[in-house]
Order: C-alpha cells, then structure tokens, then sequence
C-alpha cells in the first residue's frame, strides 16, 4: 500500500455521483494500484443531508451542504462535478479551478454552452480538464477521438447518443407502438427526466454533437451551432414505409467536416439496414466514426445510467490522478482551429417524403415537374391508391437542402397536393 494520497471533492450525490463513490470503495485496491496513490474521498456537497443515498458508510459521514467545503478546502485535490447545470455549476468549477484543483465532469450542457470559459480557466490555471462522461456515458468516446485518433483527419461522426429516444424508436419499429404509447413505456421504465423535452426534442443529443464536433474537427461548436429536430413527429407509417424501403428510423446527432467547414446536426434518419447502426437497440448508444486512414470505426455500449456513467468519471479521476503525481498534465482544449459552421442551407443528404395527393393523371408528372424544376433528383418512388386520395412515398437522389425547401415549397402549391405529410433526410445510402 502507498503512503500517498489524493483527497476528492465532489459536487452532486444523485444517480451517477452515488454510483461514483461506490464504485470508489468497492475498486480502492486496484485503482491504487493503477494510479500510485490512495484515492480517498474528503467532502461530498449535496442540496439535502435528509435524503437517503445508496452510498458507503463512509461517504454519508461526509455529506455537506455546503459547495465552499469541496472547491476551496485546500485538503482536496481533485474536483468531481455531477451535479449538472449550468448555474451555479459553473462559478464552482472555475472558482475549484482558479484554486489549482484539477476537475472532472460530467456536464455536457455546461461544456456544449460554456465550454471555452472552462477550456481558457484549466489553460491559465494548468490543471486538467477531464469529461469522458459528458458525451456517451460508459462508452469511451472522447479519450479515442483526442488521443487515440489524434494522427487521423476524422471525416465524420455520427452516432446515437440519446437512450431514451432510442428506445423509444425501437418499440414503434418492433412493436408498432404509437410515439405516445412508446414514450409512456420509456418513462414508466425510469428511462426518462421527469420533462422528456431535452431527450425527445433533441437538446441532450444537440449538445452532445457540439463537443463530438470540437473534438472531431478541431474547432469550437456550441450547442446554438447545432441544427435541431425531435422524434415527436416520427409516425407508425414513416417507420413503416422505411422497412419496405430496407432502412430504420433512428435520431441521430451527425458532424462531418467538408471543403473545410463544419455540418452539425440532430435530427430522425432513415438508415439502410445493413448499416452498422441499425442494429443499435433499445436504450443503448453507438457513435460511428470514419477516418481518411482507418476507415470506418463504432464505439458501442451502454450510454446512459448510473453505473456506466461512472465507470467513466473514475477513468477519468484515475487518469488526472496520475497526471497530478507525475507533475503533468493530459490532453486539453483541442479547438486550435476557427472553422466555418455551414447553415443548414448548404447541406448535402438523400430525402424521405411522403405526400397526400388526388388520385387522378397527371399527378406524378406534376411531382417530379416540381422536383426537377429544383435540381431534385428522385431516386425511388411507389403509389398507393386510398379511394380519391393516394399516397405517394419518395426517396430523393442527393441534394441540397436549399434545393429540398424549395422543392417542398412548390409541392405545397400544387393542387394535387393536399399534404406534405413528412419528410426526412436519409443517411448513410448514396456517397
């Protein structure tokens, strides 16, 4: 056993700060062993010292309310956040930072928002800045892309990083349940927040996107930067006719980089089935990353939840520990670049649409009269006739999305026309 000793502080006890200390107590042997220190816990700020935690013994005797006890005390040297938030969390990092304490987190909102704030403090102050578990949970993404892949021009990531909205995609495309009745498993599951609004309209992958993207590329990406659509509007017969088209509904969170500017963005997406993300189930994460020289690599696991999360954060304080004994410091801010964010305008992708039209001649040419006045190529398209009205499903050739907008907006003006019922983009067909 070592004489040394690094005291951690740590902000927030809720589900994945119980199962940090627990995982602290239950692996001490051997994380002494691959740090070189003994890891001891000395304060635990919580809002509440009435509430029962499922953490050691040893740990509730160290609960206090009060932030000021974990990033001031000189005794600590290292600074745990999983509180979340972006207020009052962020004057608590800095002020933990300003005082020397290298920090780990998990607060993807704080870093997709405020990150650079963080980044120039951890920069000034030289200790580290660690967040393995802001992106993917348990699914170590964030070390890989900085360090391991760090020789490699990345070309694009894309993933899913949000459980519940996976989830719920899985039980209308294998049970054929409506988004209500989905959402009302997820939730009796305990797989959501108490408001799902982060999850299904897409804020908590969005932000998750912008730190991939700074990493992946380079260049600072904030969560205003990130486009945005939920699932909300994903129907039982849009997951339908994308399995007659050979393709899955998923929400997935997309940053490619091209002539040198940055696409980010979060929406629903047909997927071809032999795609390696199809198969991404239930409540479970994967990020897809292809590289100019390794070719196409996926991270897989589980995203989300306490134990996992905090399998992360002690990667993460085991790694700053080391690096405080040494006398070094890890990888930090990676965002030397100032590279363009390309609108939405000037994105390229293949398109899913449904359309309401009258069942009569002359419709379709009417149709693709529209799509090729707008530089729209259609690829794939089938009628089904329902009395007076009929259904016509479309899958587009890639093009640009100005050149989709203005092609749904002529289509809203034909007479044939009675609805566009939905739309969406198509990933990972045509190159």
């Amino acid at each position: 056993m070592t004489d040394r000793v690094l005291r951690i502080g740590q902000l927030g006890c809720g589900i994945v700060g119980s199962a940090v200390l627990r995982m602290l107590e239950a692996n001490a042997h051997d994380i002494e062993q691959r740090t070189g220190a003994r890891l001891e816990i000395g304060k635990v700020a919580v809002r509440s010292l009435e509430k029962d935690r499922d953490i050691p013994d040893a740990a509730k005797k160290l609960l206090t309310t009060s932030t000021d006890d974990v990033v001031s005390d000189p005794s600590i040297d290292i600074v745990v956040e999983v509180m979340g938030g972006v207020e009052p969390t962020l004057g608590l990092m800095l002020r933990a930072i300003s005082a020397g304490k290298p920090l780990v987190t998990a607060n993807k909102e704080l870093l997709a928002s405020r990150g650079r704030e963080l980044f120039d403090a951890a920069d000034a102050a030289g200790v580290d800045l660690y967040f393995e578990a802001a992106v993917a949970g348990g699914i170590p993404i964030i070390h890989p892309l900085k360090e391991s892949l760090a020789g490699e021009r990345i070309r694009k990531v894309m993933g899913i990083v949000n459980g519940t909205t996976n989830f719920i995609l899985t039980r209308m495309t294998e049970l054929g349940e409506s988004f209500g009745e989905a959402l009302s498993e997820a939730e009796r599951r305990g797989f959501t927040e108490l408001d799902p609004t982060a999850d299904i309209e897409g804020f908590d992958p969005a932000a998750k996107a912008a730190i991939l993207a700074s990493i992946a590329f380079n260049t600072r990406v904030v969560a205003s930067d990130v486009y945005r659509e939920g699932i909300a509007e994903v129907t039982a017969q849009d997951i339908a006719n994308a399995k007659k088209l050979g393709y899955i509904v998923k929400l997935l969170a997309i940053a490619e980089e091209e002539d040198g500017e940055v696409t980010v963005r979060v929406h629903p997406s047909m997927i071809p089935l032999t795609h390696p993300l199809a198969s991404v189930r239930e409540n479970l994460n994967a990020v897809f990353v292809e590289g100019e020289n390794v070719g196409e690599l996926m991270f897989y696991g589980r995203g989300a939840g306490g134990p996992p999360t905090a399998t992360s954060v002690v990667g993460d304080i085991v790694d700053v520990a080391r690096n405080k004994l040494s006398g070094g410091r890890g990888v930090s801010d990676t965002c030397y670049e100032n590279k363009p964010i390309r609108t939405m305008e000037g994105m390229v992708a293949q398109y899913y649409m449904l359309l309401s039209v009258a069942d009569r001649p002359g419709v379709l040419a009417a149709v693709a009269g529209a799509f090729g006045e707008n530089n729209v190529s259609i690829q794939n398209v089938w009628q089904e006739g329902l009395g007076d009205q009929a259904q016509l499903v479309l899958i587009t050739h890639r093009a640009q999305e100005k050149n989709m907008q203005a092609t749904l907006a002529a289509l809203r003006e034909l007479d044939a026309v009675t609805k566009v019922a939905s739309v969406m983009r198509v990933e990972g067909g045509e190159e």
